[in-house]
């Protein structure tokens, strides 16, 4: 792990000194309970499967990934050079928690796992990623999904 006072000050300077999007104050609105709700795994890991394209450099995009996914078969293209893979070589779900949300609802806990999960790259800046962002609210609401479990990376 790099912290950022360890960091180069140009690459330092970028992160510093992004241009973040401002917005209003949402007041947070009851769903249904969990054991009720279908639940998506959006991550920042910038994961995909083997045969997808991988990420791009300033790109942003999001890559699809359905719940029937074997794990193994998942890869990272994540490009920042600050970027400790460790944990994921290790296993998955630390950055992709699948076995965990399945674990919940096995046993009750959560209502449903989504069909489909979905992976940014996080090394991208903040303000390009917001309308890919919108369109992804917008799929998982048409697959009724009531809940999101967000990894960030």
């Amino acid at each position: 792990m790099v912290h950022l006072h360890e960091m180069p000050e140009g690459p330092r300077n970028l992160i510093v000194d992004q241009d973040l999007p401002k917005y209003p104050e949402t007041k947070c609105k009851s769903g249904p309970k969990l054991e009720d709700r279908r639940i998506a795994i959006v991550t920042t890991a910038g994961l995909h499967r083997r045969k997808d394209k991988h990420f791009s450099p300033g790109k942003a995009e999001y890559r699809i990934i359905p719940s029937n996914t074997d794990m193994e078969d998942l890869i990272m293209s994540h490009i920042s050079t600050n970027f400790d893979r460790t944990g994921f070589y290790r296993d998955v779900n630390v950055v992709l928690p699948h076995d965990r949300l399945v674990e919940l609802v096995k046993r009750g806990e959560v209502g449903q796992e989504a069909d489909f999960h979905y992976s940014f790259m996080g090394a991208t800046p903040p303000r390009a990623l917001e309308p890919a962002a919108n369109e992804l609210v917008g799929v998982l609401k048409d697959d009724n999904v009531t809940g999101v479990i967000f990894s960030p990376v």
